[in-house]
């Protein structure tokens, strides 16, 4: 995005940009942070216009994870969530612009706060919702759709909203999965018996999605919510490089998981392949099939 565009938009806003520089670390936007006249920061993601309803979508994840994070707030630590500030369609291009995070931190008493912080954070949710699984609308599993039609049964909307809206995706692709069928019969015994309670999860928690913060604290971004079960986010911190253990034991020192998670956790971290496997295809094709076989023979 041209800076004059980004400086009108901000004017509007009350803010005179100083200076506008271009940051890693995003997978789908193009990611900038902005130096005001007044030596405060600002960031912004920018992409095509067309991936406007992506960013609306996860600056609506944020404000749901920032309400959570507000309902004890005398519990701590609580991650620090970024604040929507603007979203905006300039020039052909969408914007959404968010407080700053000066990520840096690596202590493992950082992680560790994390892990109680998501802890505390999915514990304050239980009350706010009516028991029922599911997201007020569909959102983005990255750039990838992600259903989240109401259900009552965490075993039927784990089965039909996630891994069978994935394996239609594939065969749809011409990526029919073998026995991706026979998986899909059996989602709904081997979760028959576990009757999690719903909270408010990340929903996209892999390292890059969580940070440390310099002078300390820590902080989730990114997200795809939803109402689920809590053992979502403990799971997807396992893939893709994983958590520092630290972030596992202030988790269970605050909110202990419940017996059978580890049986789990390979069957909910199906979902993040297959969406992998639709988005970037490649090797996790290859993943997501042995992790189906895998799972039968396990299960079986």
């Amino acid at each position: 995005m041209q800076k004059q565009v980004m400086a009108r938009w901000l004017a509007e806003q009350g803010l005179e940009l100083a200076a506008m520089q271009p940051v890693g670390g995003g997978c789908i936007h193009r990611a900038w942070r902005l130096e005001l006249s007044d030596g405060s920061q600002r960031f912004a993601k920018t992409n095509h216009a067309a991936l406007l309803p992506v960013l609306e979508a996860e600056a609506d994840g944020l404000a749901a994870l920032s309400a959570a994070v507000q309902l004890d707030p005398t519990a701590a630590p609580l991650p620090t969530i970024p604040k929507p500030l603007a979203l905006a369609e300039l020039e052909g291009e969408a914007v959404l612009l968010l407080s700053w995070l000066e990520l840096g931190g690596g202590s493992q008493q950082g992680w560790r706060e994390l892990g109680q912080g998501l802890a505390r954070l999915h514990r304050a949710s239980l009350g706010s919702g009516d028991g029922r699984f599911g997201w007020h609308q569909s959102n983005y599993i990255g750039s990838g759709p992600q259903h989240n039609g109401w259900h009552r049964s965490w075993a039927a909307f784990f089965s039909d909203q996630r891994l069978g809206v994935q394996l239609e995706l594939a065969a749809a692709a011409g990526r029919a999965l073998p026995k991706a069928k026979a998986l899909l019969e059996q989602v709904p015994h081997w979760l028959a018996e576990h009757e999690p309670e719903a909270c408010l999860v990340h929903g996209d928690l892999w390292s890059g999605n969580a940070g440390l913060l310099i002078g300390g604290g820590c902080a989730l971004f990114d997200p795809a919510v939803s109402r689920a079960d809590r053992e979502v986010d403990l799971a997807m911190a396992r893939l893709f490089g994983g958590f520092p253990a630290a972030f596992f034991e202030g988790y269970e020192r605050e909110w202990p998981l419940p017996a059978g998670h580890r049986q789990r956790v390979e069957l909910y971290n199906l979902y993040h392949l297959l969406n992998h496997a639709n988005l970037f295809g490649g090797g996790y094709w290859q993943q997501s099939a042995a992790s189906i076989e895998a799972l039968l023979r396990h299960w079986s």
